[in-house]
């Protein structure tokens, strides 16, 4: 028998999600299925008992945080940072998953970064919300700098994050307002995503003193925004090797998988070159 697996999301046309499960399958000797599936964000719901038919699947944009109500359970890390990017079907329940922290700690050790330093944080989506709530258990002094209408957003993760760990130090800025000399800044918006290469969140010279720079895009995988960054002297890393790390602890979920270094390496380096 062969499982179906899925990402849902709105849009997908720049996913390269199903390539990269594909060979995780094939690598695990696995028969699977692999899909897209788009939905658009009023059609949750109502796709939901469709999607609980899959063996499992992952979610993108925009759907990480409103997907949460519709599971059966939660595991600790989807409590923890209030965003589901993978859910297993089993025994009639579905249980959501964040992966995407996986992906994210191993990416800013692979840069050479650390989050016990100075961050900014551009976006607090579902993915941003992750990475300041982690940012902040790695003892980040971090400021979180978003779009105007998404001051509020950014406060209540702010708020939520005070709860937990009421001694970091939590700053939220506009992007205007935001001006260089971090130690890393992780860039968590779609802005400088492809088609929309010619787009960053930030002017070039918003980013003088910065160290180091991890955008969560892939596609390109040297976006407006890491040039800027290289230009003003900064390590950069973009988000391939955590789109692959985030699907390989999707794997480990789903049907405990297990993979060779070598050979997550050279997915990685495979996939780069095909962006």
């Amino acid at each position: 028998m062969t499982d179906s697996y899925a990402l849902i999301g709105y849009p997908l046309g720049h996913s390269m999600s199903p390539r990269i499960h594909t060979k995780l399958f094939e690598l695990a000797n696995i028969k699977a299925r692999y899909e897209l599936k788009e939905i658009k964000p009023e059609n949750l719901k109502n796709n939901f008992d469709s999607l609980k038919s899959l063996a499992g699947f992952n979610i993108t944009i925009p759907h990480k945080i409103p997907i949460i109500d519709l599971c059966d359970e939660l595991s600790e890390d989807a409590k923890r940072y209030g965003s589901v990017n993978c859910i297993k079907n089993e025994n009639g329940k579905s249980i959501g998953h964040n992966t995407d922290v996986l992906g994210f700690v191993k990416s800013i050790e692979q840069l050479g970064a650390s989050l016990d330093s100075r961050v900014c944080l551009l976006g607090c989506g579902g993915v941003g919300r992750m990475m300041a709530i982690e940012a902040a258990y790695q003892g980040a002094e971090l400021t979180m700098s978003v779009r105007t209408q998404d001051i509020p957003i950014a406060e209540k993760i702010k708020s939520d994050i005070k709860k937990i760990l009421p001694c970091r130090t939590v700053k939220v800025m506009t992007l205007t307002e935001m001006k260089g000399g971090y130690d890393l800044v992780i860039n968590a918006t779609p802005v400088g995503m492809y088609p929309g290469i010619d787009n960053s969140p930030l002017a070039k010279e918003q980013l003088e003193g910065v160290k180091y720079l991890f955008d969560a895009i892939y596609n390109p995988t040297d976006t407006l925004l890491s040039k800027y960054a290289k230009e003003a002297g900064a390590k950069t890393s973009t988000g391939m090797a955590m789109l692959v790390l985030q699907a390989v602890a999707a794997h480990e979920i789903w049907n405990s998988s297990s993979y060779n270094q070598k050979d997550i390496e050279a997915l990685i380096s495979g996939m780069e070159k095909l962006v």
